[in-house]
């Protein structure tokens, strides 16, 4: 709601502020289809030859976090938090026990109880394998930390191409709009015979085509990148918190602590106090 309502505002003060001032819409809207054809087309057509068909599919999925926010809420990292220590205590208790769950997480009962993470296949494997990795008695748990954080970095990366894809749209959006003024002004220079108020149209026409340009860049294709690089930024400490607990269980630390260093890991608008963390867990222990 807060991004529609921020590009209601865009377009409610920009051509409000333009009928204010005395400014007549007539000759934006003439001209408008024919220049969001030369801009938006060419915009469109250097965005499909710069990415791949998945990476335009995944940047147009991707559009929608603009409107839903990030994916991960307070109550998906408590969740989380919860899930990690009933795994980590599982797999000090009994390491074969544990083996069943990851192995087959989609079968397991300590995975169902927190299906939103579950239906994200990346936090699933990421555990599972970490943990099968432990399972393996690596000699040196640093091993396991360097895969876990190259991991990370390549799913971070990856999610951020949306990001980066409309970026490069927003950056191109101002020179297409120059373009497509200079199409009007060698259209006007054909007309140079023609009285001054058809030559004032003609021109102010081409003009639609450098603001088109510029408006689209940076009030709606730029504030889109930014807001997507922000949300896959927030996102991303919910991977984070995975890493963190099972370093610190790589590392022999106590359940608790483990589990208190991905509390602490959390970022503060999403952090579960720590009494409302003891309550979960004591919860899913009389579960």
């Amino acid at each position: 709601m807060v991004g529609l309502a921020g590009i209601v505002c865009i377009f409610v003060m920009v051509f409000g502020g333009y009928l204010m001032a005395g400014g007549k819409m007539a000759i934006i809207l003439k001209t408008l289809p024919y220049e969001l054809t030369m801009i938006g087309g060419a915009a469109v057509g250097a965005f499909l030859v710069g990415n791949s068909i998945s990476e335009v599919k995944h940047t147009l999925k991707d559009i929608g976090k603009v409107f839903k926010g990030p994916r991960w809420k307070a109550d998906d990292y408590r969740d989380l938090l919860c899930l990690l220590y009933e795994l980590v205590r599982l797999g000090r208790q009994n390491a074969v026990a544990l083996e069943e769950h990851i192995e087959a997480p989609e079968a397991s009962d300590i995975f169902g109880a927190y299906p939103r993470i579950v239906a994200d296949a990346e936090a699933v494997a990421m555990i599972c394998d970490t943990l099968r990795a432990i399972s393996m008695n690596y000699d040196d748990p640093h091993q396991v930390e360097e895969v876990l954080a190259t991991r990370m970095e390549e799913n971070f990366n990856h999610s951020m191409h949306s990001s980066h894809a409309l970026q490069s749209m927003a950056d191109s959006l101002p020179a297409l709009g120059i373009v497509a003024a200079v199409l009007g002004v060698i259209k006007t220079m054909g007309s140079i015979d023609q009285p001054p108020e058809v030559l004032g149209k003609l021109i102010g026409g081409a003009l639609v085509g450098t603001f088109l340009g510029v408006f689209l860049a940076y009030g709606i294709v730029g504030p889109f990148a930014i807001r997507l690089k922000a949300i896959n930024e927030q996102d991303a400490h919910f991977y984070t918190l995975i890493q963190e607990v099972l370093v610190a269980n790589l590392h022999n630390h106590a359940t608790n602590i483990c589990i208190e260093v991905g509390r602490q890991t959390t970022p503060t608008h999403m952090r579960p106090s720590y009494s409302a963390l003891e309550e979960a867990l004591k919860s899913r222990k009389a579960a």
